[in-house]
């Protein structure tokens, strides 16, 4: 019921999307957001891996089953991590198990044309599947945005259409040239989330430690819309001065 309350928003109204790691940060996206995501991207965000191909299924199982818990409102959906959907018999065998431990939603799986079996599989056995096309972390060697080739653009548009016959219930296109993402979202029925994708797209997504500056990241795509670190620094910083100077913690504090 909730996926299909979340496509027939396109072309209604613009879907947001955060990610979220923890039960405490998704209570508080669960009041704004349509979609939460668990993303893999905490394998940089909070473990500084090099890449999210480092990320295992159990870290994030663990880590969704405590976002669930923060979840009422929202679709919940959790990436499947590398290497673990590499042809239908494994992708069928771990997206069960996420499903399973975590009580999500969905699953998203990066990829066009190489996953369309494994998709349909997915799908074939009731496991709603949310497709990820343009700049895809698991496979990239260098973060370049996507689509300025003509060859390019034409395998992009190709594999939105694949995924979605597949039976996809939404597409993430991340960093890939503006007028593509624009044909993109009109050229097929299902709700396209973008990043670095422009307004074009049905809705946006970004990672939540980069929107309120808790990240020191600087990338074209990412508004910061607070100073979290900052604001930390502060509350710390005076901590420290009254445990320093015994003005923490008073009689008040104190059983």
């Amino acid at each position: 019921m909730k996926i299909k309350k979340f496509i027939n928003k396109k072309n209604k109204t613009k879907i947001v999307a955060l990610s979220a790691y923890s039960k405490n940060i998704a209570s508080v996206l669960d009041n704004y957001c349509d979609l939460i995501l668990v993303g893999d991207s905490l394998g940089s965000v909070l473990y500084n891996y090099k890449s999210t191909r480092e990320v295992s299924l159990n870290t994030m199982i663990e880590h969704s089953k405590s976002v669930r818990m923060g979840v009422k409102k929202s679709l919940m959906v959790v990436d499947m991590p590398h290497n673990t959907y590499r042809d239908p018999k494994e992708a069928l065998i771990n997206a069960k198990k996420i499903i399973s431990k975590t009580k999500c939603d969905a699953v998203k799986l990066e990829g066009g044309q190489k996953i369309y079996k494994i998709v349909k599989n997915l799908i074939k056995y009731n496991i709603p599947v949310m497709g990820h096309l343009g700049l895809l972390p698991q496979s990239e060697k260098t973060f370049k945005f996507k689509g300025q080739k003509k060859s390019e653009r034409d395998k992009i548009l190709q594999d939105a259409k694949l995924l979605q016959d597949a039976g996809v219930f939404s597409i993430v296109l991340e960093c890939i040239e503006t007028s593509l993402a624009k044909l993109i979202t009109k050229e097929i029925k299902i709700p396209t989330i973008g990043i670095g994708a422009s307004n074009n797209c049905d809705g946006q997504i970004l990672v939540l430690d980069d929107l309120i500056g808790l990240n020191n990241i600087n990338v074209r795509f990412v508004k910061k819309y607070s100073n979290v670190r900052r604001e930390i620094s502060k509350a710390v910083a005076s901590y420290a001065y009254d445990v320093r100077k015994k003005k923490f913690p008073l009689k008040k504090h104190s059983y």
